[in-house]
């Protein structure tokens, strides 16, 4: 995760700064309620960049080496444009201490 300074604007000019939503993420309620949402969503992609916010929050090493799976290959995978195997998003959802459910 990388953090960039403000620039100093202009008078008249907006001066916005990428927002990165693993930031917000401080509580196990707060990562669940994002996957639950992703979930809800049903888009591949967006599943993928909320499971990589979660996991960028908890730390992406830290979830890499309790999956085995290689930190490069899961930032690659969990991004916007990535499209994980189950098996990795298993092994990841575990990792970050998540649960699913099905309801009907």
């Amino acid at each position: 995760m990388t953090s960039r300074t403000p620039r100093v604007a202009r008078p008249g000019k907006t001066v916005t700064t990428p927002y990165d939503p693993a930031s917000n993420l401080v509580s196990p309620e707060r990562m669940a309620a994002l996957l639950e949402a992703a979930l809800e969503d049903g888009h591949p992609r967006v599943i993928a960049a909320a499971l990589g916010a979660i996991a960028r929050a908890q730390g992406m090493a830290r979830i890499a080496k309790v999956t085995g799976l290689n930190e490069k290959s899961l930032y690659r995978a969990l991004s916007g444009e990535g499209n994980p195997e189950l098996e990795t998003f298993i092994k990841v959802v575990r990792a970050l201490g998540l649960h699913l459910h099905a309801s009907a």
